[in-house]
């Protein structure tokens, strides 16, 4: 499945022409100042210690990667060129990406004409795309190499996924405000659970997928960008697997589950890419002796919620918990 090959906004009438050029405009406290410093040239330096120079703002940039592309977006800049829009619509939707932008191919196989068609100011790619794709679009246009993941410091490679983004498109600022209203969200959800009771509870949160008649399971452990928000939301990781390194993720099956005990179990799924794995599971003798499933305490979250988001897809993610688990 698309989700699986990378562990990887509609706007008004009126600014469809901003959006279809892919441009941004500086945030209303950041207002270009006169004369030469609207065209004076901008440096930043990636998540590989690379600097790379621009000569100005980035107005038209192409993003690699659906987390990259959710950030830009975050930051009020539609990118001129996004990898698998068809899957990022199914998968993101806390961040919507309106008709401005070219798919530019697969996440992992980007396609080197479009791109270079697209004449982008800057490239941003993360380190899941292989050295000689970064190679070829060096070729392109500057490209900005920001880490996909960082196992145990999600949260801090999500800020610095934006800080990135916005030193390269001038948007500092509104990445300022955007971490600000995303700390406070998860302030809300911990409150709005406290208040509920709904705290400390146990929950294991996974995505799935089905291969005939077995279903396959990917525990999200506190490493995990989901795991660490359910953390800051003062609820407890019932998963005991380490996880990979990057992402946090580990794997099992419906036998697996059978370690949770008495738990919240949560889950996302895309009726339009894959369905639902664990509805599958409904006649399956293990899965119906499992505790969380006797007591109705399995949760298939909001639709549209990337796992491996940003901001926007992680607040979705504390609204609907909160949700599942206070109803």
């Amino acid at each position: 499945m698309r989700r699986l090959l990378l562990a990887t906004a509609a706007v008004a009438t009126a600014a469809m022409t901003l959006a279809a050029c892919g441009s941004s405009e500086p945030a209303k406290d950041e207002p270009a100042s006169k004369g030469s410093a609207a065209t004076s040239k901008v440096s930043v330096t990636d998540d590989k210690g690379q600097k790379v120079t621009l000569d100005g703002p980035a107005k038209r940039i192409v993003t690699t990667e659906w987390n990259v592309t959710e950030a830009a977006l975050s930051l009020g800049v539609t990118p001129v060129g996004v990898a698998d829009i068809k899957g990022y619509r199914a998968w993101d939707k806390a961040a919507p990406l309106g008709d401005g932008a070219k798919d530019i191919g697969m996440r992992g196989e980007p396609s080197m004409d479009t791109v270079a068609a697209l004449n982008p100011d800057v490239i941003v790619a993360t380190t899941d795309l292989k050295a000689a794709a970064i190679k070829q679009l060096r070729k392109i246009a500057p490209v900005l190499e920001i880490d996909s993941a960082v196992g145990g410091a999600q949260l801090k490679t999500v800020d610095r996924t934006l800080d990135l983004v916005a030193e390269a498109t001038g948007t500092k600022a509104k990445a300022t405000t955007v971490k600000k209203d995303f700390r406070d969200k998860i302030a809300e959800g911990k409150k709005a659970l406290a208040d509920a009771g709904a705290d400390k509870r146990k929950v294991a949160f996974a995505d799935g997928w089905a291969t005939g008649n077995q279903v396959s399971v990917r525990p999200f452990t506190e490493k995990s960008f989901l795991g660490e928000i359910n953390t800051e939301l003062g609820l407890t990781n019932a998963w005991t697997q380490k996880g990979d390194k990057a992402y946090g993720l580990a794997s099992t099956d419906v036998e697996g589950l059978t370690k949770l005990g008495d738990i919240n179990f949560l889950y996302i799924a895309s009726d339009s890419d894959g369905g639902d794995p664990f509805a599958k599971l409904a006649k399956n003798s293990v899965w119906k002796s499992l505790p969380f499933v006797k007591k109705d305490h399995v949760h298939r979250l909001d639709d549209g919620i990337w796992q491996f988001g940003g901001p926007a897809s992680g607040s979705a993610y504390v609204d609907s918990v909160v949700k599942a688990l206070t109803k």
